[in-house]
């Protein structure tokens, strides 16, 4: 995951849907070789970490064969079992300075911060290696209790150099606005995994979105 805001392109961060077992192995395989993706977040709730390393390990594998960094949402024993790229941390999920501690310096660490500056300028002094803001649109992922204005963002890249996240509701019809306000990475979740011709061809359309934007 290129997480240097001098990137010149904004960058897809996939988020998997709850249910990872099945045929989800081949719809990932699907989306990563459709175009760039910069990383894929493993998110799954109730489960013991066993039943979770069971699940992630194809993912992961295959993440590993497409260069696409694998972080662990909100679970930081998990990400240190399975040796993952990173772990993100929600703001009830652990301290970033804990996480970088047990993970190790190459780790990539975010945290949500919600529509609050405050919260991103924590993070940032805590060692984050990005910052997600959120929810843009309505989602059906998770609740929504915070809503996010785009200014965020641009507020963002004009004094910090740490990246950020856009999250919450993101398509391939809403997403422009987020890319043009500044955002470094997209998460995506259902905009990907029920686009109405699969995952594939949601992610070749992201890809062209980024090809035409201005460098810079």
């Amino acid at each position: 995951m290129t997480t240097a805001s001098t990137a010149s392109r904004c960058q897809l961060y996939l988020i998997s849907p709850l249910d990872v077992g099945g045929h989800f192995p081949a719809r990932l395989e699907e989306a990563l070789a459709a175009g760039p993706v910069a990383a894929f977040q493993f998110r799954v709730k109730g489960l013991d970490q066993h039943e979770a390393a069971r699940l992630a390990e194809p993912l992961q594998a295959i993440c590993a064969a497409h260069d696409v960094a694998f972080i662990v949402n909100d679970d930081v024993a998990l990400a240190k079992r399975l040796k993952a790229d990173g772990v993100h941390l929600g703001q009830g999920d652990g301290d970033p300075r804990e996480a970088r501690r047990l993970l190790g310096a190459n780790a990539q660490i975010g945290v949500t911060c919600h529509n609050s500056r405050h919260l991103a300028m924590e993070a940032g002094d805590a060692g984050a290696d990005y910052v997600a803001f959120g929810a843009f649109f309505p989602t059906t992922t998770k609740t929504v209790e915070h809503r996010a204005d785009p200014e965020i963002l641009t507020w963002w890249q004009g004094l910090f150099e740490l990246p950020c996240v856009a999250i919450g509701g993101i398509t391939l019809d809403n997403a422009k606005a987020l890319v043009e306000a500044g955002a470094d990475f997209l998460a995506v979740s259902g905009g990907v995994w029920a686009h109405g011709d699969g995952p594939g061809a949601a992610v070749r359309g992201f890809a062209t979105m980024f090809e035409d934007q201005p460098a810079g």
